[in-house]
């Protein structure tokens, strides 16, 4: 076994374009391990010791720093490229951009971002007369923040630091103060700080291991928020914190006891309501308190086995969107401001076997409706007089979807609209007379949307189902079937992956990638059942899925067989390992971030973060059914002597999601088992968590880094040229 040592000299060689003078891959230690399940089951684990929960163990940092300074050396003929990349992604961004302003209570909250800086500025203004959205979009466009009063610099708050993020902020009912959450380590544990608007004053206070969900009362010194379970991060306790009161005495609003169960805390719509939301995979709950007396927290309706509901209050009636009763698709019913059972709700939007009810805003003359219908997003306007109308949409291929709609009262619906080829784009609608409003298009540095092209088309799986593809490249691409092709997927919690704007996409399409989201059983996208059917006992349909979308691009001339990549992270990543395991000749490269790859070690602790909350999602390992079946797919323990595709994996040391540790084993296994000669990097980013660096450039630098291999395993030219 080579040392540590050698490892590191091994992996800082300097490399050249000659693949024989490629550095060697590190190598790590194997230490008998046996994974045993409750009723008998046995598996070997011989890189079960890189797990360090403290992550301070010196043999396992080693390791990683070898890995990473084995990427280092790989990509050292690569660099040029790279950074080309990453100076044409940042290149595109208007660096001193801001967001459309919303108005509540008075004021206009934005935030904007400053030349140069990572972090944006929150900021609003006060509402006064020729106080608009456009007005304050031209004064910020124009460098004017004289009338403006910063809420969080945060760009200021991250100096020094790694990482950082501020998860959630929330102003006072008195608009006075601010409290917001923030982490400095990337492993979603936030500490709750208060600020003192007029003062600029930072309160010492500080409530730590909590969730980034604070709300006020109406008295504007009592906040409730949610403490972590601090070993595996669930969201365990409600309590209530009084300004000027000790944290350690703040008492116990509300404990979750069942640890298949999330929480949340929010506000209804008329802000008459605080309530505490708890949801697991198939059941939801509420519990609800006047926001101006919230002594008392009473049960809206009873959890149910297979029943989810969600609701909210305005103008004197509760409106909820359930699946009760086997509406699978889901339907909108209605019910009394003092009901506190489903015995007392009413039918309002009935369910539909076509139309899947995703959500809903709730307005003084109309309500909208976001839904999904044939594979693709709609918003459909029901107006107090019953007629109805659909917002429309221009393109095959689109995703489409309620903005910030801060006050009910209004004729205006705001909305965003985006597609493979459109940037961000936010719209309001006058849902009385029809007239649209363009308010804002994320802007793109040199960007033409005439010069690409999106299609949807439709795969064949094996069992006939067809599939939606969503697709991008640049005009004059010919289906001749010799292109490259990135197709990403995701297929996992009824997730739905929607046909965005990608902008670092672009710099691929411009070297004649062809880009395809494949919207695999799993999501959400062609409703409930779509979820169903690609989860727990039907997991595998979401990787025969990816696999067969793959199969029928290639055969419809969009991608040479050879020149496949697939990407996808976290649940993605799992659906990386799956097909990697199970058609490894299919792709020429997989990209993979934060995977989840060892599903049974995983789901068989509890002590893990998530791994109690997902059991209706994946199964429950404990049980022999679901540990077979769990097992029988699970990447890391499905890897054979085969020839695997060259592949970049990425992880964070401090992701709580999906733990460092998954993907280190899979590749130290991995590099055990591959009998090709492809390239297996594997970066870790010891700074951050699941999401990766903070700030909006860093994470650029990962992701053309990534490209830079993917292009080159690929074979695309590393520059950019126009298609003929």
């Amino acid at each position: 076994m080579r040392t540590f040592l050698t490892l590191l000299t091994l992996a800082l060689m300097t490399t050249t374009s000659n693949a024989a003078n490629l550095p060697t891959p590190p190598d790590v230690a194997k230490k008998p391990h046996t994974v045993k399940a409750p009723f008998g089951a046995e598996r070997s684990d011989e890189y079960y010791w890189l797990r360090d929960d403290t992550r301070k163990n010196p043999e396992m940092l080693a390791y990683l720093n070898a890995e990473n300074a084995y990427v280092d050396a790989y990509m050292q003929r690569l660099k040029p490229v790279e950074d080309r990349l990453y100076d044409e992604i940042v290149g595109r961004i208007k660096q001193d951009d801001s967001s459309v302003p919303f108005r509540h209570k008075g004021y206009w909250y934005y935030s904007r971002f400053e030349a140069g800086k990572d972090y944006p500025v929150h900021a609003r203004r006060r509402d006064a007369q020729g106080v608009d959205a456009a007005s304050i979009q031209k004064a910020n466009d124009a460098g004017d923040f004289k009338d403006e009063q910063v809420l969080l610099d945060v760009n200021a708050l991250a100096s020094g630091k790694d990482y950082y993020s501020v998860g959630v902020y929330e102003v006072s009912e008195d608009n006075r103060l601010l409290a917001y959450a923030d982490d400095a380590v990337g492993r979603r544990q936030y500490v709750i700080r208060f600020k003192n608007l007029e003062t600029g004053e930072i309160y010492p206070e500080a409530i730590e291991g909590a969730s980034p969900d604070i709300v006020w009362a109406d008295d504007s010194r009592t906040i409730f928020y949610i403490e972590n379970d601090p070993e595996t991060l669930l969201t365990k306790r409600v309590k209530k914190h009084v300004l000027g009161t000790p944290v350690a005495q703040d008492p116990v609003v509300y404990e979750e006891e069942d640890d298949s169960f999330y929480m949340g805390l929010d506000r209804t719509r008329d802000d008459k309501f605080i309530c505490i939301s708890m949801s697991s995979t198939v059941s939801d709950e509420m519990r609800c308190a006047p926001a101006a007396d919230p002594k008392e927290f009473f049960v809206f309706a009873p959890r149910e086995r297979d029943v989810e509901y969600s609701a909210d209050h305005y103008a004197g009636r509760w409106v909820i969107r359930t699946n009760e009763a086997g509406a699978k698709n889901f339907k909108l019913m209605t019910a009394p401001s003092e009901a506190r059972s489903r015995k007392e709700w009413k039918e309002w939007i009935a369910t539909s076997d076509d139309v899947f009810i995703d959500d809903f805003e709730l307005f003084r003359d109309f309500t909208a409706i976001a839904e999904r219908s044939n594979g693709l997003e709609r918003l459909r306007v029901l107006k107090a007089d019953g007629s109805q109308e659909y917002v429309k949409a221009d393109e095959p291929a689109y995703s489409m979807g309620l903005s910030t709609n801060a006050e009910p009262e209004t004729d205006w619906l705001r909305y965003t609209y985006t597609s493979l080829t459109t940037p961000a784009t936010t719209y309001e609608v006058n849902t009385r007379t029809g007239e649209r409003n363009l308010l804002k298009q994320q802007p793109v540095i040199g960007y033409d949307a005439s010069k690409y092209v999106t299609e949807r088309v439709w795969a064949t799986a094996r069992d006939g189902t067809k599939i939606p593809v969503s697709l991008v490249y640049k005009k004059g691409f010919k289906k001749d079937g010799t292109a490259a092709l990135l197709q990403y997927g995701y297929g996992s919690y009824g997730a739905s992956m929607d046909p965005g704007f990608n902008l670092p996409v672009v710099s691929l399409l411009d070297r004649g990638v062809v880009y395809a989201i494949a919207h695999i059983r799993g999501g959400e996208e062609m409703g409930r059942r779509w979820y169903e059917a690609g989860k727990l006992f039907n997991k595998k349909n979401t990787f025969t899925d990816f696999i067969d979308v793959t199969d029928d691009l290639v055969k419809q001339g969009y991608a040479a067989k050879d020149r496949v990549a697939a990407y996808g992270g976290s649940a993605g990543g799992l659906l990386m390992g799956a097909i990697s395991n199970m058609a490894p000749d299919k792709y020429r490269l997989i990209l993979s971030q934060v995977p989840f790859v060892d599903v049974v070690t995983t789901m068989l602790d509890p002590t893990i973060p998530l791994t109690t909350n997902e059991y209706d999602e994946w199964g429950n390992p404990e049980k022999k059914d679901f540990y077979d079946y769990m097992l029988s797919y699970s990447p890391y323990d499905n890897l054979s002597k085969q020839a695997y595709p060259a592949m970049f994996v990425g992880t964070g040391l401090w992701d709580s999601q999906v733990q460092y540790w998954e993907p280190a084993k899979y590749v130290a296994r991995l590099r055990d088992l591959d009998t090709s000669n492809n390239p297996i990097l594997f970066r870790t980013n010891m700074d951050a968590g699941h999401g990766g660096k903070s700030g909006r450039f860093r994470r650029y630098r990962e992701l053309a880094e990534m490209y830079a291999f993917a292009l080159d395993q690929l074979h695309v030219a590393d520059t950019a040229t126009p298609l003929k």
